[in-house]
C-alpha cells in the first residue's frame, strides 16, 4: 500500500498540468541518468515519453458486468468503436497500456459512461493522488482513497486500488454516490491484486 506523505508537497497550481505531464514525471530520463536536452527545441512532456503502466488483463464486461447498470433503470452496451475525449483522463490511462471501457445507454446513445483503469507504479500513483487531494472532493465512501468533482454537468470519480487507478465519467454522476456502483464493481473485479484497504488522506 502506498505510503502517503503527511505534507502536501503539490501546490494548488500543479492541478492544471495534464495527468499526462505527472506520469511522464515519473519515467525517468536517459540511460545515463540525465535528461538530454537541445537548445533549439522545446518538446511536449507527452510527446516522446514512453508508457510507465502495465496492461490490464480483464477485459470491460469484467470490469463492469451488466447488472451493474440496473442501479441507474437504463441499458447500457458497450461501445467498440468509441474512443475517449482527446486530453481527458481516460485518454491518459489509453496512453499508459490502460483499459478503457465507453458504454451508451441503449436508447439514447448520447449517455455515456467512460471508465479507464491503468496499473501504474507507485510514485505516478502518489502524484495523482496528491494532486486530486489538493483539488478536494475526497470520498470516502468509495473504500479506496477516492475523489469526485462535478464540472460543466459530468460527474468524474476516481480511486486508487493500489497500483490501480480508476476514473469514470458520466452526466449520471451528479455526485459521489452515482458513481459507487461503478467504482465499487471496477474495485472488486481487480481484487485480490488491488488493495482493498484505504490509503489516509492526510
Amino acid at each position: 500500500m502506498t505510503t502517503r506523505r503527511s505534507a502536501r508537497a503539490i501546490s494548488v497550481a500543479a492541478l492544471a498540468v495534464p495527468a499526462a505531464l505527472v506520469l511522464a514525471a515519473c519515467s525517468g530520463g536517459d540511460s545515463g541518468g540525465s535528461p538530454t536536452r537541445t537548445p533549439t527545441t522545446a518538446p511536449s512532456a507527452s510527446a516522446t515519453a514512453a508508457p510507465i503502466g502495465k496492461r490490464i488483463s480483464q477485459t470491460c464486461a469484467e470490469l463492469v458486468p451488466d447488472t451493474t447498470f440496473a442501479v441507474y433503470g437504463k441499458q447500457f452496451e458497450l461501445d467498440a468503436s468509441a474512443t475517449p475525449e482527446k486530453g481527458s483522463a481516460a485518454a491518459k490511462i489509453a496512453q499508459q497500456r490502460g483499459r478503457v471501457c465507453v458504454f451508451h445507454e441503449v436508447s439514447d446513445e448520447s449517455m455515456t459512461i467512460t471508465l479507464a483503469v491503468a496499473d501504474l507504479p507507485e510514485k505516478s500513483l502518489t502524484n495523482l493522488k496528491d494532486a486530486l487531494y489538493e483539488r478536494g472532493g475526497s470520498v470516502p465512501t468509495y473504500r479506496v482513497e477516492g475523489y469526485f468533482a462535478l464540472t460543466d454537468d459530468v460527474g468524474r470519480a476516481d480511486a486508487f486500488a493500489d497500483p490501480y487507478w480508476i476514473t469514470t465519467s458520466s452526466t449520471l454522476f451528479t455526485e459521489p454516490g452515482s458513481a459507487q456502483p461503478v467504482v465499487d464493481a471496477v474495485r472488486q473485479a481487480l481484487a485480490p491484486a488491488a488493495s482493498s484497504t484505504a490509503t489516509p488522506a492526510g
